[in-house]
């Protein structure tokens, strides 16, 4: 049984991925870290341990204490946030990513993985069904971490035989916890004010596609990559993951045909020229190839699933207010 330890696990995904770890290997062979207590459903949970993700000799410490194998980085400062605070961002994404592969580098752990993004490509990259090698010349600070940071796993693995792994998400939904500071947000808002309030104001156009992944699809990918065997991992920088893509316009619709006075509106901000500057859709095959990747997704049951369970959790909250 792997001794696993989240970095982030505070996070969207780091959180979900926190309690479905635990489902699988036990609370005891799971540990997870941030650098506050702000998300107490994860701090008590289980073991839970502040860490920053920035210091070697804290995450060494943890690793040490708890007798690590297996490490899951999800600490980072993600796109509209990192265009805010370019160097903040280069720092934490860069600087915790050399932290983790230096220690699997130096024996203290076995296994890593490393969420990529669809931000690694650009506006010269091909939109549609955008292969897995492909022109990258990201516009963002974000999307430039992630690029340097899959050169130097891919590095890694090669000169070290470090034995990490990567998937380059798209964006990500989830009813069970807020956004944090993407370009994609816009997809989770939108179901909280449709419940809420039965309208949105979308920061992107009516018809700005994007490639997009419900969490539970983003969960299952993870733990699916770290479970295959070593010999079926072909790739090491970070594998292309594909679900469903689809516009604001697009999401509007389906959440009428749960919510039908439901209205959306549209703002663009400085949020559309980073979408701009990403897929339309993904060509994922070699995922789907190499380790048996399939999504269970689409947007008419992410939108089931989404209404029924928020409807469920904001009704919980009136009964307990």
């Amino acid at each position: 049984m792997p001794k696993v330890l989240i970095i982030g696990a505070n996070g969207q995904i780091g959180s979900e991925l926190t309690f479905k770890l635990k489902d699988i290997y036990g609370t005891e062979n799971v540990v997870a870290t941030d650098i506050n207590f702000n998300n107490l459903d994860v701090v008590n949970s289980g073991v839970f341990e502040i860490v920053d993700a920035q210091d070697y000799n804290s995450v060494r410490t943890c690793v040490e204490k708890h007798q690590i194998d297996t490490i899951y980085l999800m600490a980072a400062m993600l796109s509209a946030t990192g265009e805010k605070y370019p160097m903040r961002a280069w720092d934490l994404n860069m600087n915790s990513l050399f932290h983790v592969l230096n220690l699997a580098k130096e024996g203290f752990i076995k296994h890593v993985f490393w969420p990529s993004s669809i931000a690694v490509f650009g506006p010269t990259t091909p939109t549609v069904d955008t292969p897995q090698y492909t022109i990258m010349e990201p516009t963002t600070v974000y999307g430039i971490t992630k690029q340097v940071g899959e050169r130097w796993c891919e590095y890694y693995h090669k000169k070290y035989g470090v034995d990490v792994r990567s998937l380059r998400y798209p964006g990500i939904i989830s009813w069970k916890t807020m956004p944090g500071g993407g370009t994609t947000d816009y997809a989770v808002e939108i179901y909280h004010q449709a419940i809420l309030k039965k309208q949105y104001q979308c920061f992107l156009s009516e018809d700005t596609r994007l490639p997009m992944m419900f969490m539970d699809d983003a969960i299952d990918a993870t733990i699916s990559l770290m479970q295959a065997p070593s010999e079926h991992i072909k790739i090491r920088s970070s594998y292309n993951l594909a679900a469903i893509s689809f516009t604001p316009k697009e999401i509007s619709e389906a959440i009428k045909k749960h919510i039908p006075d439901f209205k959306i509106s549209y703002k663009p901000d400085f949020r559309q020229q980073i979408a701009d500057s990403w897929p339309k859709s993904i060509d994922d095959t070699s995922a789907r190839t190499d380790w048996n990747w399939n999504h269970k997704f689409d947007i008419e049951k992410m939108t089931t699933e989404i209404i029924t369970q928020l409807r469920k959790k904001y009704q919980d909250s009136e009964i307990n207010s």
